[in-house]
């Protein structure tokens, strides 16, 4: 090494404090109406690019909660004017209490989130 080389910091490959910090977030987005998962996944699309592959699973995973969250969430506020909507908006508060619980326990098993893609887990 030169005095000219720059100093690189070792890669972040089995960080999973961020991660973390996103399924915390989606979990508080149900105490704070949805505004913390919001800033979760912000979080999730920056941080997906630049992170190895088993955490970009989980990153897919959070991004993919929020937005079916959003649309399931939708569709309760419209049907709340016939009485159902509260039935299903309870369901999606413990549709997404469960998937961040799953991913939360793959990720710190340091393991890839195995279908960040489906719709259920």
């Amino acid at each position: 090494m030169t005095d000219t080389d720059p100093i690189v910091p070792p890669a972040l490959q089995d960080d999973k404090t961020l991660p973390a910090v996103v399924y915390a977030l989606h979990l508080a987005g149900l105490i704070t109406g949805g505004l913390t998962s919001v800033i979760a996944v912000v979080l999730a699309y920056v941080s997906r690019k630049g992170a190895p592959d088993w955490l970009q699973s989980h990153y897919e995973f959070a991004i993919r909660t929020f937005w079916l969250s959003l649309l399931f969430a939708i569709i309760g506020g419209v049907l709340t004017a016939v009485g159902i909507g509260f039935v299903i908006l309870a369901a999606v508060g413990v549709w997404i209490a469960v998937r961040c619980i799953v991913g939360l326990s793959w990720l710190l098993k340091g393991q890839a989130y195995p279908t960040p893609l489906n719709w259920m887990l």
